[in-house]
């Protein structure tokens, strides 16, 4: 948390307590009564109204710091696709999961075509500015074309089961 980008002119509290409020909002998406009831367990007597406007005053900036310490998805990223049944009507759940098992990012569509997909990818390489060496989806009848060169790659397939885990 930067307390430096804090400016606590207005307020009563110094700027560690503000960010670490904030922090608890913002990280760890508790409420804002829950956050009040945590800051009086310290001994901080703060309401929960006063959380909110810290809240919303200094969210997006411990937000975008939070996001910037983040670390950087690895080279080979894995693509899940799940129907989901959702009031009678079928969705596509849409899951980015890097190397370390990291969910990069999560969307939930009514359609499953190719304009969705790329749109996907590219929201994915925009967010994180990385483009992944290796694409692996579990379908075998996707193909992939490669951000970087927009041509057909050879790096990007599907993935293979564990030798001697499906088969016997």
């Amino acid at each position: 948390m930067t307390q430096a980008s804090i400016s606590c002119k207005c307020h009563r509290f110094p700027p560690e307590i503000i960010a670490h409020a904030v922090w608890l909002c913002v990280r760890l998406n508790l409420s804002l009564r829950e956050v009040e009831e945590m800051m009086l367990e310290r001994g901080i007597d703060v309401s929960y109204e006063t959380v909110r406007r810290w809240t919303r005053k200094f969210g997006s900036l411990i937000a975008r710091n939070l996001r910037r310490r983040q670390a950087r998805p690895g080279d080979v990223c894995h693509l899940d696709e799940v129907v989901v049944k959702i009031a009678d009507r079928s969705f596509w759940l849409w899951r980015a999961v890097d190397q370390d098992g990291v969910v990069l990012d999560e969307i939930l569509q009514s359609r499953r075509d190719k304009r969705a997909a790329k749109r996907f990818l590219l929201r994915l390489i925009k967010r994180y500015g990385v483009v992944p060496k290796r694409i692996i989806t579990d379908i075998p009848h996707v193909t992939i074309i490669s951000p970087r060169s927009r041509t057909r790659s050879e790096s990007h397939g599907r993935q293979r089961p564990k030798s001697g885990a499906a088969r016997q």
